[in-house]
């Protein structure tokens, strides 16, 4: 009978994505175990690109984990309780987590977060293995307006004038986003005089949206997950941060991407547009736009 190693991430887009280095550390450590990713379903197809996990289960939020007695439970959620007792119920011959492991540190970038708690276990682990592929970059630029809370999102009205700087001068601009944010994109693309066909929200699952930003020149956006499938794809990318610093979320030092922040920490899970995203100006954007596309 195979071992079984059950890993906890309940959560989004970007979570996966920053916990790709901690996932294949597991890989490594732990050869024989059969890994399985406890996470929204909707993210299945990004499995096969980590190279670390060997399936995936439903589970949205801190549990409950539909799995008996595996071998190891590693808790990539969060700090518990729920998350942990989670685990704790599926009688897990191991359990790894902050509740028995090292203190939990606020103001630690999620990636190092991770990577800092398996090391403590003695799991050795390396922060930069985020890629999941290098892009031809011979797509679109890939402007994307939404964000999972209106505090994170920067006005429609500034990234209609960055994609109408960037169509033809950088590339042909598309504009990003799901279902819920499609009137966000058609405003964007009509401020910024595109046609209608430009509009992708709400047109692509999440196995289009990789593809689309695994051929992507470039992406804006903001705070949001395909910042982070920028940096997967190694894609040149401006990012715009609010009431989150970069430092906690933001792309890897030294690579094409430029994390723009005003410095000013506010709610991320704010009802209104965040004060600190609100001093990025357009001239900013564009001019972090032309520092990664040279």
């Amino acid at each position: 009978m195979a071992l079984e190693l059950v890993a906890l991430r309940g959560l989004g887009l970007g979570d996966l994505l920053t916990a790709v280095p901690a996932l294949r550390a597991l890989r490594q450590e732990f050869p024989v175990h059969r890994i399985t990713l406890a996470a929204p379903a909707a993210l299945r197809p990004l499995i096969p690109l980590t190279g670390a996990v060997d399936d995936l289960i439903d589970v949205r939020g801190p549990g409950p984990v539909p799995v008996e007695r595996p071998d190891v439970a590693i808790n990539l959620h969060g700090k518990g309780p729920q998350s942990v007792e989670a685990l704790r119920r599926t009688r897990p011959g191991r359990l790894l987590s902050h509740t028995d492991g090292p203190p939990w540190r606020e103001g630690v970038h999620e990636v190092r977060r991770w990577c800092d708690m398996l090391e403590w276990y003695g799991v050795k682990t390396d922060p930069s293995d985020l890629t999941l592929g290098v892009s031809d970059r011979t797509g679109p630029v890939v402007v994307h307006p939404g964000a999972a809370f209106p505090s994170r999102r920067w006005p429609p009205e500034r990234f209609a004038q960055v994609a109408a700087a960037l169509e033809g001068s950088v590339g042909q601009v598309v504009v990003t986003g799901n279902a819920e944010e499609e009137a966000i994109a058609t405003r964007v693309a009509e401020l910024a005089g595109l046609p209608a066909g430009r509009v992708l929200a709400g047109r692509t699952d999440l196995a289009g949206l990789i593809d689309l930003v695994g051929r992507a020149r470039l992406v804006v956006c903001g705070d949001t997950g395909v910042g982070h499938l920028a940096t997967a794809f190694c894609v040149p990318s401006v990012v715009l941060f609010g009431p989150v610093p970069p430092a906690w979320w933001g792309p890897p030092p030294g690579w094409r991407h430029v994390a723009l922040w005003a410095g000013l920490a506010g709610d991320p899970h704010g009802d209104r547009v965040d004060p600190g995203l609100l001093r990025i100006e357009v001239s900013e954007v564009v001019e972090a736009v032309m520092e990664v596309t040279s």
